[in-house]
């Protein structure tokens, strides 16, 4: 049974495959989907891929009409973290007692969704049927009666986003690779003056043992963004940066050891993580080592400047660039949402807006509960002759980068205060933790005052927001995330902390998705981590915990 047979006259549509194999499935469904003059305008495909990283993988294509995510996860997991609703399933290899997974497929599966197979016990065939799938010539339709939610009618594709830092473009991008109209508005007049406006940000996964919430997403976020950041030019090309590997050192003996006990799970193939002891760590870095580190050769840095400036670019003539506003306000006018400056004059309209700039996002009104913060961190900028020269970057409780045009960074400082200027007690601290990395006491000593101060957005678990802001106002007693109220047409993407390089794309493009009712490029479990509404049932949370601790 061809998925080509069934999808014409169809917008988009999702195929489910069990077995990605070597590819040749994939790559033949989209060569027909390309030659098709009556194809649907978007074709997705998930397949179960092994020898893969666990977790979903979102793989860009030459074609933004095409989605492939890559799943490393068995099937049942797979499918009870699926947000999608799949039009073509192909099982393939299910032998065994496994039933299991009809239920799940069922709960997904489109009105008349096809499914073809290789093989199925009869215990299978009568699960699939038992859950409204009707076997017929050599393959299956699912035909069940039962109600199927509607999916929320996609807006019309037109968008304020506010902010253009890295979370702005790449929301700019994303939205208009899928055929949206974009207005940027920004209060300085050039992109990437605020956080964004660093030298240099280093770009590396997160490991654990547990392989936790915050590893598992930073995970993701990094591999999707090697992969996309190929798609608009690359870095060391489009994008000024080097992927050179980064190098974490271990801060003493004991993170050594948990290091060594993570490598020995083997979950992280060397390509991805590689540990190195002291010995193999001193030789690539020609510097002292003492406990050894963890080689990500895959990491490196970039100027998040020109991270930005690639991403606009990508966007062509769909987007206006609304730069130099100043602060701006929202007002709800009809079904859309009126984008005011500082003097209450409209500057941009649409029904859909998206909020992407940092921590200066809660001065408005609608935004003004979300519990974000405002870290200080200054970097220091370094005279290269005056460091050792290193082949990768460097880090442990700080970063030092390789040389660009003779300037080295080293950073950033973690404040609580409001202070933008230059300190030399910042400097100081950043200079001795460089010390510390290089072990040299002399590396950057008696260095001019030099470096940048950027305010990092920083939510209270550390985690982005990436979704439809809540109405705090109207929350009342609501327990579950699917009944917070929201502001209608009005989304968030902040929080990114350090790490803006990273979650930008996967951010953005798990934003895009939902807005176009397509397959999420993230586990369930892990976008709803990242919904802004949390904040609202941990707020309800912690009130009911004092109110008890109050009676008592």
């Amino acid at each position: 049974m061809n998925p080509a047979r069934f999808w014409q006259g169809r917008e988009r549509y999702t195929v489910f495959d069990t077995r990605y194999g070597d590819g040749a499935r994939a790559a033949a469904l989209i060569a027909a989907w390309r030659d098709d003059p009556d194809r649907p305008a978007r074709l997705h495909i998930v397949a179960l891929a092994e020898r893969q990283l666990p977790g979903f993988h979102r793989m860009p294509q030459r074609d933004p009409g095409v989605t492939l995510d890559l799943v490393g996860t068995p099937l049942d997991a797979a499918l009870a973290q699926l947000a999608a609703r799949i039009d073509f399933v192909q099982l393939q290899g299910l032998r065994g007692p496994n039933t299991g997974f009809a239920r799940a497929l069922a709960r997904l599966a489109a009105s008349d969704a096809r499914l073809a197979f290789d093989w199925l016990e009869a215990e299978q065939v009568a699960a699939l049927m038992a859950q409204g799938f009707v076997f017929e010539g050599g393959g299956a339709r699912f035909a069940s009666r039962k109600p199927r939610l509607p999916l929320p009618p996609v807006p019309p594709r037109r968008a304020v986003v506010i902010g253009a830092g890295l979370a702005g473009c790449a929301a700019a991008e994303r939205l208009c690779a899928r055929g949206w109209e974009v207005s940027l508005v920004e209060r300085h007049a050039r992109p990437a003056l605020e956080a964004s406006g660093n030298l240099a940000g280093i770009f590396m996964p997160l490991l654990s043992k547990d392989d936790n919430i915050p590893t598992r997403l930073t995970r993701a976020a990094y591999l999707y963004a090697l992969r996309y950041w190929e798609t608009i030019g690359g870095i060391g090309k489009a994008i000024e940066g080097a992927a050179c590997g980064v190098l974490q050192l271990a801060r003493d003996a004991a993170h050594a050891e948990a290091a060594r006990a993570i490598a020995a799970t083997g979950q992280y193939p060397r390509g991805f993580a590689d540990w190195l002891e002291a010995p193999q760590a001193a030789r690539l870095l020609g510097l002292p080592a003492p406990e050894g580190g963890w080689l990500f050769r895959q990491g490196g840095w970039a100027r998040p400047g020109s991270v930005c400036d690639a991403m606009l670019a990508a966007c062509g003539a769909r987007l206006a660039r609304v730069f130099g506003t100043g602060s701006v306000s929202l007002a709800r006018v009809g079904d859309e949402w009126e984008v005011r400056g500082a003097g209450g004059a409209a500057i941009a309209r649409a029904a859909t807006v998206v909020l992407a700039g940092g921590a200066a996002s809660v001065e408005i009104a609608q935004a003004a509960r979300l519990p974000l913060a405002a870290l200080r961190g200054q970097v220091t900028h370094l005279d290269a002759s005056t460091l050792p020269r290193l082949p990768v970057v460097l880090c442990r409780e700080a970063y030092l980068t390789p040389a660009a045009h003779g300037v080295a960074c080293a950073g950033a400082t973690y404040d609580l205060d409001a202070d933008p200027g230059l300190r030399a007690s910042s400097q100081q601290e950043n200079v001795a933790r460089l010390q510390a990395l290089v072990s040299d006491p002399t590396a950057g000593a008696h260095a001019p005052l030099a470096g940048r101060v950027g305010f990092r957005c920083v939510a209270p678990d550390r985690l982005p927001l990436v979704g439809p802001l809540p109405d705090f106002d109207a929350a009342g007693d609501t327990e579950r995330l699917r009944d917070v109220p929201r502001h209608a047409g009005l989304f968030g993407l902040l929080g990114y902390a350090s790490r803006g390089l990273i979650w930008a794309p996967l951010c953005a493009e798990l934003l895009a998705a939902r807005l176009e009712n397509e397959p999420l490029p993230l586990e369930a479990g892990l976008a709803d981590v990242l919904d802004p509404a949390r904040f609202v049932l941990r707020a309800r949370r912690t009130g009911r915990a004092s109110a008890t601790s109050t009676a008592d």
